[in-house]
C-alpha cells in the first residue's frame, strides 16, 4: 500500500468531493458541512495559503455563527498552511485530543471475528438497537450519547444502505458497540465507534467489531478501511491488525455562546 497515494485519494473522495457546501475562492476552497441543531456540522476540506486562511475561517465562523451552531473544524497534520492550528486557536476554536487516521486495504485482513465466551454480536437494524449502542457508548467512553444515537437512528433510516451497526453483548448487557460508513461512489468504508467497558476490555472485542466490519466492507466491494483512532489505544491494536498510519486529525471545535 503507498500511503502517499492512499493519502491523496482519501483528501480527494472522503474530504475534497464529500457531501457538503462548496465555497471559493472568495474565502478559500472549503468544504463544509450543516446539519443542523441535531446534526453534524463541520468544515471538511479547505485548501487554503497563508493568505486565505484568515478570511476563511472568519467566514465559516460568521456562517454557523449566524445559524447559532456549533462546529468543528476537522484539521489533519498534512493540512495547510502550516500555522493553521495556531491560526483556528486564535479565532477561539477549541481543541479536542490528536487522534491517528488509520487505514487498511479489505483485502487480507482477518474478517473472522472471535468473540471471548459469553459475549455475541447483535446487528441493529431499530430504535431498541439503537438504544444498546447508546448504552455501550456510555460504558465505554463515560459521557452522554443520546445525540450520535439520533444520528444514526436518522440514518438507518433514510439511507440504511450507507451505516452497518453492530452491538457485543454479555448476556442483556451491551458491552461494546461500533458502526460502519459506506461512503456511496468512494472507496472507503469508515469505522466508527468500538469502545468497550472497562470490564470487559483486553478480551479482543474490539479486534472482533474491526473483522465483523472489516467483512462487511469487503462483501460491498470497498477497497480501504479508515478509522480515526485514539492515539494510545486504539492505534496499536490497529496496527498489530494490519493497518498505517495516513495523519493525524484533530477537531478544533467553536461554540457560539461561549466564543470570545
Amino acid at each position: 500500500m503507498h500511503l502517499d497515494a492512499v493519502r491523496e485519494l482519501f483528501d480527494t473522495e472522503m474530504r475534497r468531493e464529500a457531501e457538503g457546501e462548496r465555497l471559493g475562492p472568495d474565502f478559500g476552497h472549503v468544504v463544509r458541512h450543516t446539519g443542523g441543531a441535531a446534526g453534524w456540522n463541520a468544515v471538511l476540506w479547505a485548501d487554503l495559503t497563508e493568505d486565505t486562511a484568515d478570511a476563511a475561517i472568519a467566514e465559516q465562523v460568521r456562517h454557523y455563527t449566524a445559524l447559532g451552531l456549533d462546529f468543528e473544524w476537522k484539521h489533519y497534520s498534512h493540512d495547510r498552511p502550516e500555522d493553521l492550528p495556531q491560526r483556528l486557536l486564535a479565532a477561539g476554536f477549541v481543541p479536542e485530543g490528536p487522534e491517528a487516521v488509520m487505514v487498511a486495504e479489505t483485502e487480507g485482513l482477518d474478517v473472522e471475528p472471535v468473540l471471548p465466551d459469553g459475549v455475541r454480536l447483535v446487528e441493529v437494524t431499530d430504535k431498541a438497537g439503537i438504544d444498546l449502542m447508546v448504552r455501550a457508548h456510555e460504558l465505554a467512553f463515560g459521557h452522554d450519547s443520546t445525540r450520535i444515537g439520533t444520528g444514526v437512528l436518522a440514518q438507518l433510516a433514510d439511507a440504511p444502505d450507507t451505516v452497518a451497526v453492530v452491538v457485543a453483548m454479555a448476556g442483556d448487557e451491551p458491552v461494546s458497540a461500533a458502526r460502519a460508513e459506506f461512503a456511496p461512489g468512494t472507496q472507503f468504508a469508515s469505522l466508527w465507534g468500538g469502545g468497550t467497558a472497562p470490564e470487559w476490555r483486553g478480551k479482543g472485542i474490539y479486534r472482533a467489531l474491526v473483522a465483523h466490519r472489516a467483512r462487511l466492507a469487503a462483501a460491498r466491494g470497498y477497497r480501504y478501511l479508515q478509522s480515526d483512532a485514539v492515539l494510545d489505544t486504539s492505534r496499536p491494536i490497529l496496527q498489530r491488525l494490519g493497518f498505517a498510519q495516513l495523519s493525524i486529525t484533530t477537531p478544533y471545535n467553536y461554540a457560539p455562546q461561549k466564543a470570545g
